[in-house]
């Protein structure tokens, strides 16, 4: 059975974004059960430019992703939850069972720092996963 790993940042725009793109990729690779999926808390109209352009540079197209708010279906659902900036005060679930990652610099700001952070956050989250599921 497959699981879902839930991404949320607050505006659905970058962080996340990038996250749920490196996962699956990642996920895939290992052979690992589980996808990734994304959303926040307060969207945005769309992905940030830089960041699809950055993704669709490394063969991942996000273009038919706009950006959405979480249902609290999904947050109860997801197997993981993982808030990179999100106000948990924003989300509607307990939170020991969210998993922050509030190192990630601004994307505006950042945004080479800000992929490198997410991108090792994501290696670590799937070696753990692949540990737990006697994967490679």
């Amino acid at each position: 059975m497959t699981e879902t790993i839930l991404f949320l940042c607050p505006h659905h725009a970058a962080k996340s974004v990038i996250a749920a793109a490196y996962f699956d990729r990642l996920a895939r690779q290992l052979g690992l059960p589980f996808v990734a999926d994304s959303a926040g808390t307060e969207p945005a109209e769309a992905v940030m430019p830089t960041v699809a352009d950055l993704l669709r540079g490394e063969g991942i197209d996000v273009s038919g992703q706009p950006p959405r708010r979480v249902t609290p279906a999904e947050l109860h659902q997801a197997a993981r939850l993982i808030s990179i900036g999100c106000a948990l005060s924003d989300l509607d679930i307990v939170p020991e069972r969210i998993e922050t990652w509030d190192d990630v610099p601004m994307v505006s700001q950042d945004l080479p720092a800000a992929r490198a952070t997410i991108l090792y956050h994501v290696e670590v989250l799937a070696a753990e996963l692949a540990g737990q599921n006697g994967s490679s």
